[in-house]
């Protein structure tokens, strides 16, 4: 019986780690995911510990973790935060929402009928022709707005969720200047970062 139970236990420790390995989502990040309601809180810079958050670097979303239930909701969760009448953004990124991964929704103005779309592990991969400073405001920076110098034209890399391939597109314009801002968020950087001569 001793045995057995150590046979148990053993493969029960085994499954921990293989998980850990995997990048399952962690205890922390289900609590914030799976609460209560459609909505998520916006972390500011306002306060210190959403400050800490909003400056960590994101980590990539695994392939499991991109398949499981907690990624659904959660892709459906920042597209309902950001479309709140409360926010009423044009995009959010996974550390706006306490979720240290790379992760972005994003206004679509570029397509038809301007949806919102989700993008897990999303990079600026190319940028052509000259930046063009533009006004930009951000969800966790309430109540101001800056001018920020941003390409028009971009490429863009992330993992297709349906095929769990990488994906590349290129964007162009406004919906541009929302995905670099978005994806300035998963490295830890604010618009109010850049010098004043950039903004």
């Amino acid at each position: 019986m001793r045995i057995r139970m150590s046979i148990v236990a053993a493969a029960l420790i085994m499954s921990a780690v293989a998980c850990q390995r995997d990048g399952i989502w962690s205890e922390s990040e289900r609590e914030l995911i799976c609460g209560e309601g459609g909505t998520m809180r916006v972390l500011t810079v306002y306060d210190r510990q959403d400050s800490l958050v909003l400056r960590t670097k994101c980590t990539e979303i695994s392939d499991g973790e991109l398949t499981s239930d907690e990624y659904k909701m959660l892709a459906d969760k920042m597209v309902a935060t950001v479309t709140s009448p409360e926010e009423d953004g044009v995009g959010i990124a996974g550390p706006q929402v306490g979720i240290s991964r790379r992760i972005v929704a994003v206004q679509r103005f570029d397509k038809d009928s301007e949806p919102f779309e989700v993008y897990p592990n999303i990079r600026v991969t190319c940028h052509r022709g000259e930046k063009q400073v533009g006004p930009e405001g951000c969800l966790s920076i309430p109540g101001k707005r800056g001018d920020v110098a941003r390409y028009q034209d971009i490429d863009i890399a992330y993992t297709s969720v349906r095929t769990l391939r990488d994906t590349a597109e290129t964007v162009k314009g406004f919906t541009a200047v929302i995905f670099q801002h978005e994806c300035d968020h998963l490295d830890g950087i604010l618009y109010t970062d850049y010098p004043e001569g950039d903004r």
